[in-house]
């Protein structure tokens, strides 16, 4: 049970947040000293943990319970309650504010511990920020808008320092900070340990190895006295310059690392924790929605772009990258290494600790002992536990689809703004580099989105041949010829492709309008459609002297032509090279 704000004062919003780990029908009351229920909920939120979250104005000083009760007992009369019925705690609210103490030379004060209690509330925390309706695709520009909504952040001026107003924090993570910057900010709020470790991006086919580790009670030279800048410096400097994208690629076995890798099982696979992904991108997390009779189990994500987007996933081979190889380091399902005060000083668990930990428990390398397609046929079970008709999986996949194009419609018209407010030819790294490096190119070429698309668009196009393998994994009419399931499913995806149609805008400012079958009819040309140096038709894959191409007015330098077409084998193949 969490309470919001650290000191709750009178008039100002009082928010208290219970998790469990398991389901449970009840109702979550914060109630006054004579009985008086004055906020009450029953709506439970999560599968893994659940959680309930009320909020309420405290009229006068005094002492309150936040009460957690089975959902049959909401009808009893307080006075009959007995502590012993539900979880309970008690709150104590002042007419004025206190402060947490400035950390001495750290980046805040330690308060709390890391333990089952603290993942589970960081758990639910992170899953109320990104929590929209299934059917929506929320994207935002960077954190702050986030942070300073008090409907999604439970931690919303926790401190009482208005932490969250707007443009005091400044975040701004890429894919590979994202995860660092909710766990330090989690951290930050309840006082909490917190460490990060300076890697390198691995190469000649080894893992990324971590060097040094740091932690926030580190001694922070010329920081800010002020708490909030304090902090956010630490956050884009300390942090923000230290973390990049072989930071969560590090080896599962590996002591000396930020992330370890968890077991692929309901309870572990919650909001919070972290994908790392074997080519550089990182997601975190933010919920998972349980199979029904009509629909399959949903993970969902979020991800930072370059360009500043955050943005919602879904879980799916075309957006969830997986590798068996030494060469990309350990991707996979991770959780943050916990953090343990012995003595005077911060130290992380080693696996050999967390598995010993009875709050913990979790580490595994099973996600190394598969190879990729038993990867993804564990995650399947796991999602959607029951066999579920082929058809209906199919159209959730392409869904998935249609998200994941609508998403880089936006990062390719970020990248037609730029370059119409600065004329002129973007640079254009050489090999490997492509896809991971700084500046203009980071931000607005797209590589690595776009090899993703094209594995997107081949799983989708593959779906009958893996029913066909699988046939176990799918409800389907006994006895029915999986030749006429294939036909089916071939069906579907005609039909559902050429329905679902998305728009963009060309040269000359008027809109195109293609569909989902005409990008499965063009995967060759988007083999070299990541290049913002080139027309958005291109980019959309409009082929030479078509229509939707005669407004075209930019190319890409010869030179850069030429070494696409040299890398255009990385594409054609789905693979990205390793690292040299």
């Amino acid at each position: 049970m969490l309470m919001s704000p650290r000191v709750p004062t009178v008039g100002a919003p009082l928010r208290v947040l219970v998790v469990t780990e398991k389901p449970r029908d009840a109702t979550l009351t914060i109630e006054a000293s004579d009985g008086r229920i004055l906020a009450s909920s029953a709506a439970r939120h999560g599968v893994t943990p659940s959680w309930w979250v009320v909020e309420t104005t405290v009229p006068d000083a005094s002492t309150y319970r936040a009460r957690l009760a089975p959902r049959d007992d909401a009808a009893i009369a307080p006075a009959d309650r007995g502590a012993e019925d539900g979880a309970c705690e008690t709150i104590a609210v002042r007419r004025d504010t206190a402060h947490r103490p400035l950390a001495a030379g750290g980046a805040w004060l330690l308060e709390r511990t890391w333990d089952r209690g603290t993942e589970l509330l960081y758990s639910a925390w992170v899953e109320r920020l990104f929590d929209d309706p299934l059917d929506a695709e929320p994207s935002w520009q960077h954190l702050d808008p986030i942070f300073s909504d008090p409907t999604r952040n439970f931690l919303h001026d926790h401190l009482g320092l208005g932490e969250d107003g707007p443009g005091r924090l400044r975040l701004e993570p890429d894919c590979a900070d994202l995860p660092y910057f909710l766990r330090a900010y989690f951290a930050w709020k309840l006082g909490l340990p917190f460490g990060y470790s300076e890697c390198s991006r691995g190469g000649r086919g080894g893992a990324p190895r971590c060097v040094a580790w740091h932690s926030s009670r580190e001694a922070l030279a010329g920081a800010p006295s002020e708490e909030v800048a304090r902090v956010g410096r630490f956050l884009r400097r300390e942090v923000g310059w230290t973390i990049h994208s072989g930071s969560a690629r590090t080896a599962g076995d590996d002591d000396r690392t930020d992330l370890y890798p968890t077991r692929l099982a309901p309870e572990t696979i919650r909001p919070g924790t972290v994908y790392a992904d074997p080519y550089g991108h990182t997601l975190i997390v933010v919920q998972r929605v349980a199979q029904t009779a009509d629909t399959g189990g949903v993970l969902l994500a979020v991800d930072a772009q370059p360009d500043g987007t955050i943005a919602r996933k879904r879980f799916w081979r075309g957006t969830f990258l997986f590798a068996v190889d030494p060469a990309f380091g350990g991707p996979g399902f991770k959780h943050f290494r916990p953090i343990l005060a012995d003595g005077g000083a911060l130290r992380p668990l080693t696996n050999r600790g967390i598995v010993a930990d009875s709050d913990y428990g979790d580490f595994s390398l099973e996600q190394y002992a598969r190879g990729v397609e038993e990867f993804y046929d564990r995650m399947d079970e796991l999602l959607s536990p029951t066999p579920m008709d082929p058809a209906r999986v199919l159209r959730e996949i392409i869904q998935a689809l249609d998200e994941q194009v609508r998403t880089r419609v936006t990062s390719v018209a970020n990248g037609e703004t730029y370059v119409a407010a600065r004329p002129g030819t973007i640079a254009m790294p050489s090999g490997a580099a492509i896809f991971e490096t700084t500046g203009p190119w980071e931000d607005y070429a797209t590589p690595s989105r776009d090899l993703r698309l094209l594995i997107a668009l081949d799983v989708v196009r593959e779906f009958p041949a893996r029913v066909a393998r699988r046939p176990e994994r799918y409800a389907m009419l006994a006895g029915a010829p999986i030749a006429a399931v294939r036909d089916e499913l071939e069906g579907i995806i005609r039909d559902e492709t050429t329905a679902r149609r998305f728009t963009y805008m060309r040269s000359d400012g008027s809109q195109w309008t293609a569909t989902l079958a005409d990008l499965l009819g063009r995967a060759e040309v988007l083999e070299i459609a990541y290049n913002p140096n080139d027309c958005v038709e291109l980019r959309w894959g409009a082929f030479a002297g078509s229509a939707e191409a005669s407004t075209c007015r930019r190319r890409a330098p010869r030179d850069q032509l030429a070494r696409m077409d040299e890398y255009r084998v990385w594409f054609h193949e789905r693979r990205r090279p390793a690292r040299e």
